[in-house]
């Protein structure tokens, strides 16, 4: 088998007309191009480089622990 004669790509095409009508061939042709596209994007993920994102943290940072002063007067003023 090899490719097929231009006489029976004319036969194929005329009943494919018959079948699916004149106005609904460009959107079969449209859906097939647009699923070819996604099939390839899908095969080859080195095109466009994937995003990692890292969840970020909403707390804080910890503080540095501060003496508690009891009795009002500073530990190091004397």
């Amino acid at each position: 088998m090899g490719i097929p004669a231009p006489t029976e790509l004319l036969l194929i095409l005329g009943i494919v007309l018959v079948i699916f009508g004149g106005k609904r061939i460009p959107e079969i042709m449209g859906g097939l191009g647009q699923g070819i596209k996604v099939l390839k994007k899908s095969l080859d993920p080195d095109d466009e480089p994937v995003q990692h994102t890292q969840a970020q943290s909403t707390q804080l940072p910890p503080q540095e622990a501060k003496p508690v002063e009891s009795s009002g007067v500073r530990a190091d003023a004397k």
